[in-house]
């Protein structure tokens, strides 16, 4: 065979084990330098939308150069793996506080990373001495604009990635490789004409399309931000968010492709979809240890969680009275 020919083959063989493994799709894309994108970042940051998450400002070149995380890095393998669970939903009640689907079940990083080792170790055992790494939301890599380079859908208007046959409730991975593999064409947009994102965020977080405000986002401001600063009038918008927020994905066209995850380790724990707010505040910290244990909801910590429920309860009590 050529070498062309090799690749191909090579490729095909590596997306149908992805696939295997329990990714829903693997894409393949070019390892360069995110020019164009490294433009737009600046941008971002220097307006401030990132919030306090200064880490963002941290290692911009590695964030936009994968050749900085990788000698030699040739490509960029993608990957993303469905946390949907059509079986399970929020209670209407507003007294109930919610959880965003991700942090449901176990901590992706490691059930994510734990099947990208095994598409790894795969490839190194069928293309030989192949030197890389595997990264799920653990570095500074910019996943979204990989997977959409991958072929695996477009960053929308709300500024996930969207997939056409998938939805957007899926996690995104990345092997970044020296090994030269053919790319695949990269993800069109298929948004449209379609605002309902952007009309749907309480918080205007989404202020224009493709662009966001970190600042008043409700996953931003429930996860990362540990200030005790949230007014009580953008609190009031949260609706019943104690950690994360899915409205902007919920609304989403899309979302009626998604795919059910067949991963046992995504599935809700006890308790993380119908427990009510006046319960979620009697948690002490040996209960939340235990609860959260190896779950996505850690990231907020213990007072960042306990503020959270404060602040819904609150909003709850004010919008009673009135």
């Amino acid at each position: 065979m050529t070498g062309s020919s090799t690749r191909a083959t090579l490729k095909s063989e590596l997306k149908s084990e992805a696939k295997r493994i329990g990714f829903i799709a693997c894409g393949v894309a070019k390892a360069q330098r995110l020019d164009e994108e490294a433009i737009r970042l600046e941008e971002w940051l220097n307006r401030g939308m990132h919030g306090s998450m200064s880490w963002m400002e941290n290692h911009f070149e590695k964030r936009i150069d994968p050749a900085r995380l990788v000698d030699g890095a040739r490509t960029v393998i993608s990957v993303i793996d469905t946390y949907h669970q059509p079986d399970f939903q929020h209670p209407a009640d507003s007294g109930v506080g919610r959880i965003s689907r991700y942090a449901w079940g176990d901590d992706y990083h490691q059930v994510v990373k734990k099947k990208l080792f095994n598409l790894f170790a795969w490839l190194k055992q069928r293309a030989g001495a192949v030197n890389g790494r595997v990264f799920v939301d653990s570095a500074p890599v910019m996943d979204k604009v990989w997977a959409e380079r991958a072929g695996l859908g477009w960053i929308g208007k709300n500024t996930n990635l969207i997939s056409r046959s998938a939805g957007s409730f899926f996690f995104i991975g990345e092997i970044i490789v020296d090994l030269v593999l053919d790319p695949d064409e990269r993800g069109q947009d298929y948004c449209g004409s379609c605002t309902r994102c952007v009309d749907a965020c309480p918080t205007e977080a989404l202020f224009q399309p493709y662009a966001i405000d970190s600042n008043r986002c409700i996953s931003y401001l429930t996860i990362e931000h540990r200030e005790d600063d949230i007014s009580a009038e953008l609190a009031s918008l949260f609706g019943g968010w104690i950690f994360g927020c899915d409205i902007c994905q919920d609304v989403c066209p899309w979302n009626k492709f998604a795919k059910p995850t067949r991963d046992p380790a995504f599935l809700p724990r006890a308790g993380v979809v119908d427990t009510s707010l006046q319960e979620w505040i009697e948690i002490d910290l040996d209960e939340y240890r235990k609860r959260f244990r190896n779950n996505p909801v850690k990231r907020a910590r213990y007072d960042g969680l306990k503020r959270n429920i404060r602040l819904a309860l609150e909003a709850n009590d004010t919008q009673s009275a009135s």
